[in-house]
């Protein structure tokens, strides 16, 4: 018995082998579905429009592993070009050899992970083989199409936004860095269970030669229905110019608070051991700014050091510069008739920028066009976004007959269905033993488990 507990098969092998089994036979499954709904458009085409040429057979990377699917040519009399229907009618195409699901895993692996080597590795653990490199998934990222565009439910009349700069090193540039402008936009918070959430949060980089604010303003008409004649705009940020420029640009519509983490971070770094610095934290707490600039005051040239004075003294002339950029913005949204029931202190900047930092910094330097489309793609997948990768023109599908398009999906998936029988018959020997033996009776008493 000792023998059969320490020598035999293990859970995961048994998982692992099973596992593999399934994606070969489903793998047969894809490519008999593919090759009846190619032989189905065949078919039902414009025989006028669609000459049939050939038939072409491609090797496609799936998750189910290397794939070969013969398919139809057909040249386009009207249009004068070659086609294959099958890979217009699944929107990809055939040609590049990689499936959209792929893709699509492998953008996810790449933006989520850590790099575009391990996002590669990570994938081959996932599918079973080395089916693209990182240098793949790269372009994949860099030639993708993020649609931008989702219409928001505007919710109230005042939004929220957070803005900071995230700083990237560049290579093969005479610039060392260059900062990326990235702005959360939001319109409240609500509780779920312990947890609060941003309301129609979206994430926006500034990725054009437009000013930034008016660009920000672009965007919240396109997408929330922003009306700059009735709404609020509350703004919070650090003291960097292009974000307190916001100031000017919305006027009396807008409110800018600067960033209570970076205050802070500042106020414990130049006065943690002065014997006024608890008061000045309790002083921040409270958004009492009178009081707060009044202790900064007071602790200029107590310091000791230099450095540290210099850097005060421009923090002191900061808040006297910004009127009103520590105080509690609701007070200003009360008096506008505003009900601040659910509204919360801001201060969700720098969590945002940890988020980007993490995959776009530590060591790492970009040249532009791979880190604005790492930061496309980044922003799609957290805003729930389309993403394009490579795909077959529609050239012959009526987008108004969608039901069709899904009656020929159907129809073949239902054909292929007779063989699933196949693919789960005989795969676990347990099952092929007489009904006499115990494990079939232990099987037996778990039905309908």
């Amino acid at each position: 018995m000792q023998d059969y507990i320490t020598n035999g098969v293990t859970l995961k092998d048994i998982e692992q082998s099973l596992f593999r089994h399934m994606q070969k036979e489903y793998g047969q499954l894809l490519q008999q579905l593919l090759e009846d709904i190619d032989h189905t458009l065949a078919e039902k085409r414009d025989k006028k429009r669609f000459a049939l040429k050939d038939k072409r057979v491609i090797r496609m990377q799936t998750m189910f592993g290397e794939l070969e699917v013969k398919r139809n040519y057909y040249f386009d009399r009207e249009k004068q070009r070659y086609v294959c229907l099958l890979d217009a009618f699944l929107q990809f195409e055939g040609a590049h050899g990689v499936s959209p699901l792929l893709e699509e895993t492998a953008i996810h692996l790449a933006v989520t992970g850590s790099s575009y080597r391990q996002a590669a590795q990570s994938l081959e653990k996932l599918v079973g083989y080395a089916c693209m490199s990182h240098e793949t998934i790269r372009q994949l990222i860099v030639e993708a199409e993020v649609v931008g565009h989702r219409k928001m439910e505007k919710k109230g009349r005042v939004f929220f936004i957070e803005a900071d700069g995230l700083y990237v090193k560049r290579q093969r540039s005479r610039m060392k860095g260059k900062e990326e402008k990235i702005v959360t936009i939001h319109q409240g918070w609500e509780r779920n269970g312990k947890r609060v959430s941003l309301v129609n949060r979206r994430y926006y980089v500034h990725q054009t030669n437009e000013p930034i604010w008016e660009a920000v303003e672009s965007f919240l008409v396109k997408e929330y229905g922003y009306d700059p004649l009735e709404d609020w705009v509350v703004i919070n940020g650090d003291g960097a110019p292009w974000i307190t420029a916001c100031r000017d640009y919305f006027g009396k519509r807008g409110y800018f608070q600067l960033d209570r983490f970076h205050v802070a971070r500042d106020i414990r770094q130049w006065l943690r051991d002065h014997p006024r610095y608890r008061a000045i934290r309790k002083a921040l707490a409270s958004q009492d700014e009178e009081r707060v600039l009044r202790e900064l005051t007071s602790a200029v040239g107590t310091l000791g050091d230099e450095e540290k004075e210099r850097q005060l003294q421009a923090l002191v002339r900061r808040i006297e510069e910004l009127p009103g950029c520590l105080s509690d913005y609701r007070i200003w949204l009360r008096e506008k008739g505003i009900d601040t029931t659910n509204m919360r202190a801001m201060g969700s900047a720098e969590g945002t920028m940890h988020v980007f930092a993490k995959r776009s910094k530590n060591g790492r330097s970009w040249r532009d066009v791979g880190i604005d489309a790492m930061l496309r793609a980044m922003i799609a997948i957290k805003d729930t976004l389309p993403i394009r990768t490579h795909r077959g023109v529609m050239c012959h599908v009526e987008e108004r007959e969608e039901t069709k398009r899904e009656a020929i999906v159907k129809k073949s998936m239902k054909r292929v269905s007779s063989r699933m029988k196949e693919v789960i018959r005989d795969n676990i020997p347990y099952f092929r033993q007489s009904s006499g033996t115990p494990i079939y009776e232990a099987l037996q008493a778990l039905k309908g488990f």
